[in-house]
């Protein structure tokens, strides 16, 4: 699921590697391709969290729902990716926009596909050489094999939400918002009945996933082989714990893609305060 800077540099020019960056700023949107068209790894397509990994958000279904997936794969055939390609992505650091943008690409069946570990922060502490150049590849032809496997539904969520607790249901925002002591952008503060607190960012250390040991130590009072649903705010900053989860062994994770943003924009649902 990682790889690192030198893999990275020892592989970037094979003729099967793509590179993605997917550098984005919640409070500006258009940073992400700024920074991108500025500098990026030699090679690299650009693929935003709004545009490209996100569709429009509508009254319900969160504010980062799927995109549409014909737009979708037609942005992935035209960065000259097919089934075949192995795929690294970078964002600044943090993790969360490369861990959404990885995410999608296990949903469409997409086997070989790596986050860089510290991102594009690691990249230049390494020196790895940049440039500012838009490349064009030749379009490919790509054939999605659709994982459900890995999505929750609504269903699933307000079952564990009205007493079921047999599914494990991970908030990954901070204390405070899982408490209710704050909320910056959704209309109601809290959490999803029945769901425990363990924030993503526990999972990443300036920059980097930490081991699958510390991953396993964080997730020690689960069972590896229950299934368990992480949510965030829009279900991007929960993909940092999917991939920590899938480090650490668990075999069954589900993402609820529309997450609190999706719940609360329903008036019966109820949420938890601490």
């Amino acid at each position: 699921m990682l790889v690192n800077v030198n893999w990275l540099k020892d592989h970037m020019h094979d003729e099967n590697v793509r590179i993605i960056d997917s550098r984005f700023s919640l409070g500006n949107p258009d940073r992400g391709r700024e920074k991108y068209n500025q500098s990026h790894i030699p090679g690299a397509v650009f693929f935003d969290l709004e545009k490209d990994l996100s569709g429009l958000a509508k009254k319900h279904g969160g504010r980062h729902p799927l995109p549409n997936m014909k737009n979708f794969l037609r942005k992935v055939e035209d960065a000259g990716i097919d089934n075949q390609t192995t795929i690294v992505i970078y964002d600044e650091e943090e993790g969360a926009f490369a861990g959404r943008c990885w995410w999608l690409f296990h949903y469409i069946g997409h086997e070989n596909v790596y986050l860089l570990n510290g991102g594009f922060a690691a990249w230049k502490k390494a020196s790895g050489k940049t440039e500012s150049t838009v490349p064009i590849y030749p379009s490919s032809s790509y054939h999605p094999n659709f994982n459900e496997d890995i999505v929750a539904s609504l269903d699933d969520v307000r079952s564990i939400a009205n007493g079921n607790r047999d599914t494990p249901l991970i908030d990954s925002r901070s204390r405070e918002r899982f408490a209710g002591r704050e909320e910056p952008i959704d209309r109601i503060p809290g959490h999803i009945p029945g769901a425990i607190n363990l924030p993503w960012t526990d999972g990443v250390k300036n920059g980097y996933f930490i081991g699958p040991d510390e991953q396993n130590e964080r997730f020690s009072e689960l069972k590896k082989e229950d299934p368990i649903i992480v949510y965030c705010g829009s279900g991007v900053t929960a993909t940092p714990n999917f991939i920590g989860l899938k480090e650490a062994g668990f075999a069954n994770v589900k993402l609820y893609v529309g997450s609190y943003s999706d719940w609360v924009s329903y008036e019966n649902h109820k949420v938890e305060k601490e």
